[in-house]
């Protein structure tokens, strides 16, 4: 017999395993007595010794028992025997009768005599079963009609007397007991009565509030109503829904059980899924509208949406949680509501119009205390009573408040808000009343961007919402821009709905923009009403359009005229952000010129001249794209041109420049290229902009320093020609706004908010140029409003009075000027010239030169000739005419009285210039004032703008009819017109057009003082800037003052002439883009006036030519400019010959040896081409004439000086003067008389030959030309200025008669007339050493003509030697580059020879 061992842990371990092993050992020793292998007896004493060990072994033991017999056949009579011997052993010791009872089958029990029968049994067992299924209450209504109708008749009572649910319940409780009713089936039938009487909710709701056991109840009930609605075609009733918000929001069910345990409909998976559905489907439709399709595709599709819209209008499923949502919204349960939002996509509960209708609802209630209390009684409207739910929402009564719900109800709504325009309404006004609190900005900067504009979407053409909430918007700063980029951007992808009326303001916009002449005003009204609402997607559409084709401009900018406010401001952002798009190129493939998509700029100007739209976002814009280095200054030219009607004068006509001198009216009616009126209200509105968010001189600044960066920020990367075209674009800028600010901008104004001079210089580090410009118009309103003062104060209406107080008005306020200006430039600059001048120059305009009587003329002329055709026009209405009539004859007196006060005006600034002058110029080396002149005045000005060109010309003119003291007028002109070439090519494309402007003005005036000996002789002789002073030792001692006579003049104006062809040609030879482009513009400017010799056109057309033949199809800008050469053969019959331009010697024809005409100058090599010959007048003729001129030129200054009264202080200083001059001239004489005397033989001898030298340099000084050293002039030169200065004196000799023969000087002069150069070409030279003060002329004639001879050999051989080896006679002259170049070596030795020259010849006669 097998034993089965257990061990002492079982105990231990009862619970984890000891259970289960004495189970295993208990049913292992009652199989063994079963089977017969153990007595029945021996194992009921085992089993019954085994009781003791825990207390439930009996229950143990029992239920081994059971398994035994479930689990073993006890069919065998013996096995069974076994079985039941064991088991009634066991139940006489130690296993309950009871415990067996419950475990052990019916026919075991019988056989151990438990029971007595086991089917009597059974039966027993079925009957009592039977028992416990019996219905102890009645829930069907026909089992107990009686009560259960008693209970409706109780329930539907009227309720409106002393009846109250605790009554009510004391007779359910009776029926209940009476009848014996279900009290579940009496719960449902509470809620049906409700269902049906829902508006007494508060007796309901206490009845069960009171009758209720438990909330889980009350909730299946509900949960069943709510799935016997589920079934198909069936519809869930309102009462339901209310009902069932009535006891969510009195916490009689939860939220969470309703919703979850009982599976409201549809599920949340599935209304996730029709979301995505509707946003695909909606992107699609978008996709359709975008793409181009055919005729016969678009009515297949159309078919296709038909079929979908029907299947749509189809009822829908019912859905149950929206239902309950609007019950709850009803309410005023916003707590529950939130909750049912939450689970579902964002705006698809309130894409239901009946949600969102409900959601407004309880929002108007929410906020109608504080609209009532915060806006003005006519737009409050109806009162709304509020809810009687004390647990709804609370009314705001302050911001606060608002802050709690109303925002978040606000947001959960969001574009659906278009369904209650009211509450649209209120919510801006509620708004516009609090925006004062600063707290609240970002809160409606959010309501705006989720709930406004895209409720505004929504809404069709409701202009009047618009301009609410432009009400709103204008109090935002400019930043509200933002909200138009989110609107467009991002608003119209996350709704269905935003994106189907996105792709439909699309389509319709483009039917909309087939826009003609014809058309506009129909098409502005569609315009208008589709802008109402979607205005960001129209608008990006037209300016896309427009960027393609700009001719739509003018229609669109007509069309616009039906707009709203807030539809202007938007159109403004459009625009802006179309400009700065950074995936634009702002340039052109060729990376040399601007793109034509920028030329938005222009329709930006004209919007915002014709209609009302804020500028601040606009010039906020500008300013920050210049901080960045950026130059979107197109749309502030625009904008500026438009509104205010200044324009950039670059390329204006002479008669409009002239027009631009005068006063605001000649400028308005003759200065600009289009009758820009009505700007009076347009350029307020942009000066009031600037002036509120202080950009005025913010713009100025950032542009002037700018304009200087942009050589350095963009040299480097860009093409040459693009740098200039942004340099000019910042300028021209730069000009039309400082323009804008001087005359729109009252003197307080621009007081104010322009620093001094010094300041703007020196800490905003503004170029000199930009900083008095802008500082020019201070001093003027300065000047002015002080002159009032002054004439307030003292009544006097003399002329002269009124100009001595104008005068003490300038020096009260140019005083700190000139103090300030000090600070400018380096102190050595102040040696030359005064500080007084320097302020002057800069501070005057041509308003203060000249008045333009022509202009104004002319501008009259006009108004009387339309004044003449408004009277001959007979279809003119009378009504019109005369109102015509009167504006013209406003005008005209406007200008006359304009043009008198302008005359007053330049009368006393003439007079303040007089007294001045005399201190302008210190009385130093000329060369080095009119060095300083040029660097520091002349050249910034007259390149910074085409008036200032003019400018500068007649300042320079002035300075010489003024008789000013120590300026060189000869050397300031010879300055000008020697050295252009640098000037030139570091011009930008419009700085050439100024340059070139200028030096035609300067032509002008030379060529009149050229064309008439009378003018000449009136405006230039006894002027002291056409005085040559020469100091030099002689026999007869004393200095003289020599003055250019009109021939010499003449001469070097055509060395003038020369000089510019010269630079001209090398110009264009250079093969440089900017060289002949810049050379180009200016000979076109100066056409009037240059060439007027027919050898020097000739050259230029040569080379022009060339240009034309060269760049046609290379770079087509220069061909262009190139045509010049037409204009400049009209001008051929203007031309002269050489020698009619200036006087020029014609001798006969003979032969010259190759050795005379090698001079000091020339390379060594003999000439082989022979001299042409010219009849001319003969040397004695010559030597008469010029005789009788100098001695009638005496005789005049000597009847001059006894015509003059010497009581004038002039005078008496003239006088003064000329006897320190007689002195001086005697001291130097006695020196070299005892030089003479103490000078020994042999060096005699040397001083003869350097006094013939002498002669020379006297010769051509007398001819207005400098004097070009021998070399044994400049090693004299360099030993003398080691040694002692003062033996100078005594270096030069009298005069020797000519050591050359008549003959020979005649070849000499054969030689030179044989080129065909000018005579006196090369007769002024370059640099320092022009018009200096050189050795007197009152030697005899002869010695001056041999000195002229010797000089023209020099000038002949050492500068020009080559050129006789040249062919062709139009292209012959000295201006080939085979002669530029073979002149280069000799050239700069020459300078070189020229810069050693001292300064100091002018006093000590050294050379």
């Amino acid at each position: 017999m097998a034993t089965l061992l257990l061990s002492g842990e079982w105990i231990k371990n009862w619970e984890k395993s000891g259970k289960h092993e004495i189970q295993t050992a208990l049913y292992e020793l009652c199989w063994q007595v079963v089977q017969g292998n153990l007595k029945w007896d021996l194992g009921a004493n085992v089993l019954g010794d085994m009781m003791a060990l825990k207390d439930d072994m009996a229950s143990i033991l029992a239920d081994v028992f059971c398994i035994l017999l479930e689990t073993s056949a006890l069919e065998e009579k013996n096995k069974r025997d076994h079985y039941t011997q064991l088991v009634g052993a066991c139940l006489q010791c130690f296993v309950p009768e009871a415990i067996l009872k419950e475990r052990l089958d019916p026919e075991t029990l019988e056989s151990l005599g438990l029971i007595k029968q086991a089917h009597q049994f059974n039966q027993k067992i079925v009957k009592i079963k039977t028992k416990l299924y019996k219905q102890q209450k009645f829930n069907l209504l026909r089992e107990e009609n009686e009560g259960y109708a008693k209970l409706i008749t109780e329930l539907g009572q009227d309720l409106s007397g002393n009846i109250t649910s605790n009554l009510v319940l004391e007779s359910i409780k009776s029926l209940i007991g009476c009848f014996n009713l279900d009290p579940n089936r009496v719960l449902d039938i509470i809620l049906e009565v409700y269902e049906s009487r829902s508006d007494q909710d508060e007796f309901f709701l206490s009845l069960i509030k009171s009758y209720m056991c438990e909330p889980i109840t009350l909730c299946h009930i509900l949960g069943f109503k709510f799935k016997f609605y589920q079934e198909p075609n069936e519809e869930t009733p309102k009462s339901l829904y209310h009902i069932a918000a009535a006891l969510l929001h009195h916490n009689l069910i939860e939220l969470e059980d309703l919703y979850v345990h009982f599976q409201l409909m549809p599920l949340d998976a599935a209304i996730i899924e029709e979301h995505k559905r509707e946003i695909s489907e909606a992107k699609q439709i978008a996709r359709k509208l975008v793409m181009v399709v055919l005729p016969s595709e678009k009515s297949e599709d159309k078919e296709k949406e038909k079929e979908k819209e029907e299947e749509k209008n189809e009822k829908p499923p019912d859905n149950q949680k929206l239902g309950l949502l609007e019950a709850l919204l009803w309410i005023g349960d916003w707590h529950h509501a939130q909750s049912i939002m939450d689970q579902m996509p964002s705006f698809y509960a309130t894409s239901h119009k009946a949600i969102a209708l409900a959601l407004c609802q309880l929002i108007h209630l929410t906020v109608e205390p504080l609209y009532r209390a915060g806006i003005p009684k006519g737009a409050r409207g109806c009162v709304l009573q509020p809810l009687r739910n004390k647990r709804a929402p609370q009314p705001a009564e302050s911001f606060e408040d608002l802050r709690k719900d109303t925002f978040s109800m606000l947001c959960y709504l969001g574009p659906h808000l278009s369904h209650d325009a009211i509450l649209f309404a209120k919510i801006v006004r509620l708004g516009k009343a609090f925006m004062k609190e600063e707290i609240l900005l970002s809160c409606f900067l959010s309501i705006a961007d989720q709930v406004l504009l895209p409720s505004l979407s929504l809404m069709e053409c409701n202009a009047c919402m618009s301009e609410e909430l432009w009400g709103l918007f204008k109090l935002f700063p400019y930043q509200h821009y933002r909200l138009y980029g989110q609107w467009k951007n991002e608003t119209y992808s996350g709704h269905p709905l935003l994106v189907k009326v996105k792709a439909q303001t699309v389509e319709r916009a483009k039917y909309i923009m087939r826009l003609t002449k014809e058309n506009v005003k129909q098409s502005g009204r569609q315009i208008g009403k589709l802008s109402h609402s979607n205005p960001t997607i129209l608008f990006d559409y037209m300016l896309s359009q427009i960027q393609w084709y700009d001719n739509l401009i003018v229609p669109v900018v007509d069309s616009l005229k039906y707009l709203t406010s807030l539809n202007y401001d938007v159109l403004a952002d459009c625009i802006i952000e179309a400009l700065a798009n950074p995936e634009k190129e702002k340039m052109k493939h060729d990376d040399t010129t601007i793109s034509s998509w920028l030329q938005l700029a222009s329709l930006c100007g004209a919007v915002f001249r014709k209609y009302p739209i804020e500028l601040a976002g606009l010039l906020q814009y500008v300013t920050n794209q210049l901080k960045a280095g950026k130059f979107d200054l197109l749309i502030l030219k625009e904008v500026v041109q438009k509104m205010a009607g200044i324009e950039i004068t670059d390329e204006m006509t002479s008669e409009q420049l002239e027009a631009m001198t005068g006063g605001e009216q000649l400028k308005a009616e003759g200065g600009y290229f289009g009758q820009i009126r009505n700007t009076k209200k347009s350029s307020q509105r942009l000066k009031d902009a600037l002036l509120d968010h202080e950009l005025a001189l913010p713009l100025c600044l950032l542009m002037a320093q700018q304009r200087n960066g942009v050589v350095f920020l963009e040299g480097g990367e860009k093409h040459l020609k693009l740098v200039g075209h942004l340099y000019d674009q910042c300028h021209d800028t730069l000009v039309q706004f400082g323009g804008f600010l001087a005359s729109n901008l009252s003197t307080e104004d621009y007081i104010k908010r322009v620093p001094s001079i010094d300041i703007l210089c020196n800490q905003f580090h503004t170029p000199h140029d930009a900083a008095f410009f802008l500082s020019r118009p201070m001093y003027a309103h300065q000047i002015s409003s002080k002159y009032d003062e002054l004439k307030k104060a003292e009544k006097g209406n003399r002329q002269q009075q009124k100009a001595h107080k104008y005068v003490a008005a300038c020096e009260q306020v140019m005083t700190p000027v000139h103090e300030a200006v000090v600070s400018l430039h380096p102190s050595r600059v102040w040696d030359d010239i005064r500080p007084q001048f320097y302020a002057t120059f800069w501070s005057l305009t041509m308003y203060d030169l000249a008045v333009p009587q022509t202009a104004y003329e002319r501008e009259v002329n006009k108004l009387k000739a339309q004044i003449k055709a408004i009277e001959e026009n007979p279809e003119t209405p009378l009504n019109k005419k005369k109102k015509e009539k009167e504006r013209c004859t406003a005008l005209q007196e406007k200008l006359l009285e304009e043009e008198k006060k302008q005359q007053e005006h330049v009368q006393r600034v003439l007079h303040r210039l007089k007294l001045e002058k005399d201190n302008w110029l210190l009385a130093s080396t000329k060369n080095e004032t009119i060095t300083k002149f040029l660097q520091l005045c002349l050249f910034p000005r007259c390149i910074f703008s085409s008036i200032d060109a003019v400018y500068c010309a007649r300042f320079v003119e002035l300075v010489h009819q003024q008789k000013t003291p120590n300026f060189c007028t000869l050397l300031c002109y010879d300055r000008v017109f020697s050295a252009i070439i640098y000037t030139v090519a570091s011009c930008t494309e419009n700085e050439s057009h100024r340059y070139g402007r200028f030096l035609c003005c300067m032509l002008e005036t030379v060529t009149r003082w050229h064309s008439d000996r009378a003018v000449y002789e009136k405006e230039c002789v006894n002027y002291p800037g056409f005085l040559t002073i020469f100091r030099a030792t002689g026999f007869d001692g004393g200095n003289k003052v020599d003055q250019l006579d009109y021939e010499n003049f003449r001469h070097v104006v055509h060395k003038w002439h020369y000089m510019l062809t010269k630079a001209s040609v090398h110009c264009l030879e250079t093969g440089d883009y900017t060289h002949i482009r810049n050379i180009l513009i200016v000979l076109t400017k100066i056409l009037p006036c240059y060439p007027k010799v027919l050898n020097l056109g000739q050259a230029l057309e040569c080379r022009v030519h060339k240009i034309c033949l060269e760049e046609k199809d290379k770079r087509p800008d220069l061909y262009a400019l190139a045509m010049y050469s037409g204009r400049l053969k009209s001008q051929k019959v203007h031309m002269v010959p050489e020698n009619e331009f200036h006087h020029k010697e014609q001798p006969a024809r003979s032969a010259t040896p190759a050795s005379q005409q090698n001079g000091p100058g020339s390379t060594g090599k003999p000439a082989t081409s022979t001299s042409k010959t010219e009849e001319g007048a003969s040397e004695d003729t010559k030597a008469v004439k010029e005789r009788d001129d100098k001695e009638k030129s005496v005789k005049e200054k000597k009847e001059k000086k006894e015509k003059t009264p010497g009581s004038t202080p002039e005078t008496k200083a003239e006088t003064r003067r000329e006897k320190q001059r007689d002195e001086k001239a005697g001291k130097e004489e006695r020196v070299t008389r005892e030089g003479k005397e103490k000078t020994p033989k042999a060096d005699r001898e040397k001083v003869k030959l350097e006094d013939k030298s002498s002669k020379e340099d006297k010769a051509k000084a007398g001819n207005g030309e400098p004097v070009e050293p021998s070399r044994e002039a400049v090693k004299e030169s360099k030993s003398k200025e080691k040694g002692d200065r003062n033996a100078a004196t005594g270096s030069l000799k009298s005069p020797n008669p000519r050591s050359e023969s008549a003959e020979s000087e005649r070849h000499k002069r054969r030689k030179l007339d044989s080129h065909s150069s000018p005579s006196h070409s090369s007769s002024v030279k370059d640099g320092s050493n022009e018009l200096k003060e050189t050795p007197s002329k009152d030697h005899t004639v002869n010695d001056r003509e041999a000195s002229q001879e010797n000089k023209r050999r020099k000038d002949e051989n050492g500068t020009s030697s080559k050129n006789s080896q040249s062919t062709s006679p139009s292209c012959d002259s000295p201006l080939s580059p085979e002669k530029e170049k073979s002149k280069r070596s000799k050239s700069s030795s020459k300078e070189k020879a020229e810069s050693v020259k001292p300064e100091r010849t002018s006093s000590g006669g050294k050379k």
